[in-house]
């Protein structure tokens, strides 16, 4: 059996279509499926009634020879996927007695003392089906292999679809499917746009092996090297040093890095500490740094404020506002002395600026500063953020961890 290299992948559930919820379960199985060599031909939405349902199964299995569908495995009336599937191959389901057993021990382990009476559809199969565990919800995923095609049928929420798919689905089409595999790099740059970045990169986009891709995501601008073969690692690696030389520190990171945790790092190797005085992320950065496991270590605290009255309360001389004003590059400094005082930290972040889109203080919507305090003087950063509140917060947060890895690394 072969699958041409093509799949295709059905997302199932009426939310989807009347915009209640996201899709992000088919940009996810798409991604994962390219890297092990299965591109996606098609990839369709449908709501929860047989009548659509059922012919979309049908036309797909018509189609290709690999079907990944999402949703539709919950316990009431209008989880209907495995019915269509069921008619679709011209089977009857059955209940499965170990799996209505598993789904009772789960109930049981949860603190529950007894299952309700519709989670028994859960423990239906047909003939052609193989159970797909799962131990974060109570649908198990169903493998079905008939006449050549091959059906995988996944829970909706991505806390379970994930897992399922890392855990037990990948690992199963890797070895139906050997040598299909990609090595994959993923660069992380910021301090550059979009635009920027592409055209420095832009005589790689042509490459055929390995390829690159080019996404915005909340901590800058990622880029995607896939590379196939025997000399894949070779490859890989060959680009990768190029792209290092074109665009140097603004790469920050690479696979699964996160910035916080990078930074973190620095911090821990040079034994030094940080605290924060923060009236431009509303939280959002101590939100960051508390999300690393080692922050306890090198993390001090931070005073979170809202208005002018509060930043000088703190220590802001009410002069150097009258003068400067409090969204300013000194106003940035005074903040990032006074938090590295307070706590008694090595370094000392400080940040202000205007997230939403109501200019204040005489500047633009969209202007923020961030200062930093440390050993050897202060230093500040002119940032220009969207201005659109929540979305300015978390920018402006990714901002100064950014430049505090760049003053960790001088």
């Amino acid at each position: 059996m072969t699958i041409h290299n093509q799949a295709e992948i059905i997302s199932i559930g009426t939310e989807l279509l009347m915009g209640e919820i996201v899709d992000t379960n088919a940009k996810y199985l798409a991604a994962e499926l390219r890297l092990i060599g299965i591109e996606v031909g098609r990839a369709t939405t449908a709501g929860d009634d047989k009548t659509q349902l059922t012919p979309v199964f049908r036309e797909a299995l018509a189609r290709t020879d690999l079907v990944l569908a999402s949703g539709g495995l919950g316990p009431t009336d209008d989880d209907l996927t495995r019915d269509c599937v069921a008619e679709v191959l011209g089977e009857t389901p059955f209940l499965d007695a170990a799996l209505e057993q598993d789904l009772r021990d789960y109930f049981t382990r949860s603190g529950r003392q007894q299952m309700p009476a519709h989670n028994v559809r859960q423990a239906m199969l047909i003939p052609s089906a193989k159970p797909i565990p799962n131990p974060n919800g109570t649908a198990p995923g169903w493998w079905v292999e008939k006449n050549g095609k091959i059906i995988v049928l996944i829970p909706g929420p991505p806390r379970e679809m994930e897992p399922m798919w890392r855990n037990e689905i990948r690992p199963r089409l890797i070895d139906r499917f050997p040598g299909k595999v990609a090595l994959t790099r993923t660069l992380k740059v910021f301090g550059m746009g979009e635009a920027t970045v592409n055209e420095l990169v832009a005589p790689f986009f042509h490459l055929d092996n390995p390829t690159l891709g080019i996404y915005a995501k909340p901590d800058g601008i990622h880029l995607r090297l896939i590379s196939r073969g025997d000399n894949a690692i070779a490859l890989i690696n060959n680009i990768e040093k190029q792209i290092r030389d074109i665009l140097k520190d603004h790469i920050w990171g690479a696979d699964e890095d996160t910035l916080p945790g990078a930074t973190a790092d620095l911090l821990l190797k040079k034994g030094l500490t940080l605290a924060v005085f923060d009236c431009g992320t509303g939280g959002t950065l101590s939100n960051l740094i508390n999300g690393v496991e080692s922050s306890l270590r090198y993390y001090r605290g931070s005073l979170v404020t809202g208005t002018d009255a509060v930043k000088t309360a703190f220590g802001i001389a009410a002069e150097l506002v009258a003068e400067h004003g409090a969204i300013s590059t000194a106003a940035a400094e005074a903040m990032a002395v006074i938090a590295r005082s307070k706590f008694n930290s090595d370094i000392g972040l400080g940040i202000t600026g205007i997230s939403g889109i109501d200019g204040a203080a005489g500047e633009a919507p969209g202007t923020a500063f961030i200062g930093l305090a440390d050993a050897q003087g202060t230093v500040h950063w002119h940032q220009t953020i969207i201005p659109r509140h929540n979305l300015a917060r978390n920018q402006l947060a990714i901002a100064a961890l950014f430049h505090l890895r760049e003053r960790l690394l001088e």
